[in-house]
This record gives structure tokens, sequence and C-alpha cells, in this order.
């Protein structure tokens, strides 16, 4: 009976210590650093929450659909090498030139141009923005 007890509670621990887990995993921002960082609540830039704190603020919130992050300089070469998605297409427009990319690491993405995207990096000017699954607002 006591055996039993041990054993309940153990699988009990366990479960409350991989549901901590998965929720920690969930509100992990996607990128790393930056000058600032964006999450997105909806499907227009009017809703977008800047943050100092992405892991925070995703913790406390449900409703969160894109997120986005700008670095000084060109990081095209290290978002490449942690995401290695596939390239979909680029455009350019005012010296800045756009990466429209899918990697399976970051999951589902948008319909664009009939292509699947979930990455979207924009390089020029001395910055580098980068979006899932897309960057919203100005860049």
């Amino acid at each position: 009976m006591r055996l039993a007890r041990i054993k309940i509670c153990a699988v009990l621990i366990a479960s409350a210590v991989l549901c901590l887990f998965l929720w920690a995993a969930r509100t992990a921002p996607v990128f790393e650093g930056g000058l600032s960082y964006e999450l997105y609540t909806g499907t227009s830039s009017a809703e977008i929450v800047s943050t100092n704190c992405p892991a925070l603020a995703k913790l406390f919130r449900a409703d969160i659909r894109g997120e986005s992050v700008r670095y000084a300089g060109d990081r095209l070469h290290d978002l490449m090498e942690r995401f290695s998605p596939e390239i979909c297409f680029t455009e350019e427009a005012a010296g800045v030139t756009n990466y429209y990319c899918y990697t399976p690491s970051l999951g589902h993405g948008i319909a664009l141009r009939g292509h699947t995207v979930n990455l979207h990096i924009a390089v020029g000017e001395g910055y580098t923005a980068a979006g899932t699954p897309l960057i919203f607002g100005g860049y």
C-alpha cells in the first residue's frame, strides 16, 4: 500500500514537471537578443505589443500569433545558420532585401505567393529584422 502511494506521488510530480517544462517552452521567445522585440496579437500592425521581456509577455498572453526582432548590422548568415530555412522567394525595395522562408523548426506558416512562409528576414541599411510568420509593421 505504501509503495503504491509512493509510485502515485512520483507520477504526479513527474507530470507536474513535464507540464511546467512544456509551458516554459511555449513562452520562450523565438529570437534571441536584438534592439527591439515585438509580439503580434492579430493580423494587422495595429495589434503589435513592443516588449523588452518577450518571455514574460508571452507567459501572460495566450493571443500571440507572431513575433519579430530587430538587430544592428547584417545578421542574415546567423539567422540562416540557426533556422536552416528554405528560401521560398526574395524581393528588394528601397535598399532592403526581404527573404521569405520556410523552416520546419517554426511549425505552421501562412500562404504567400503559393508558398508556406513562416520566417521573414529583412536586411538593409545597417540592420536586420526577422519575424515569424512575417514582420508586421515597419522594418
